[in-house]
């Protein structure tokens, strides 16, 4: 692995362990020519790349780091720690591949985002559904302030009260 610092490439690794609930590999490397110390990622190629349908019609391949600017951009300065902002798209993209063979509309992404943005940050929610729904006039703003008030916040991973393939919410089948 080249050094980050002074570009050799002559480095032993120090640890190692998994990371992302085992989807990574995190190795914590120490350069022999510098001995300053960094971190690597490894993780498995995804062979087959997900295609996103566009509003237009086009397919391109999903971009993570284009995500990932759509969210930076709905959180501006707001206090948001970009490890968050990662770990939201790391989630989409986890769920995505589960769920979509080769193709996503990127509607469905845009959703997939604002409900993890909804949880994280109001306003960096509102940013991100005004570019994402279109949103033209103050009031539809108003209009999604307004069913952002009055909607309860999701709970991911809840159980529901009647979900006829799982348990009831009181822990009984």
């Amino acid at each position: 692995m080249i050094c980050p610092f002074c570009e050799k490439d002559h480095d032993k690794v120090i640890d190692s362990r998994a990371s992302e609930a085992g989807r990574v590999v995190r190795r914590r490397r120490e350069c022999l020519g510098c001995h300053k110390r960094f971190t690597t990622y490894e993780r498995v190629e995804q062979t087959s790349r997900l295609m996103v349908i566009k509003r237009d019609g086009s397919r391109v391949p999903f971009d993570t780091q284009r995500a990932l600017a759509g969210i930076m951009n709905a959180c501006g300065k707001r206090p948001v720690a970009d490890a968050v902002k990662r770990k939201i798209i790391e989630e989409v993209e986890e769920e995505l591949s589960r769920e979509f063979e080769r193709e996503v509309e990127s509607a469905v992404i845009g959703e997939r985002i604002m409900r993890r943005l909804r949880e994280v940050d109001p306003i960096a929610y509102i940013r991100f559904a005004s570019e994402h729904l279109g949103m033209e006039t103050i009031a539809e703003i108003q209009q999604e302030l307004a069913d952002l008030s009055t909607r309860p916040r999701e709970v991911r991973d809840q159980q529901e009260l009647f979900n006829p393939g799982g348990k009831a919410a009181s822990g009984r089948a």
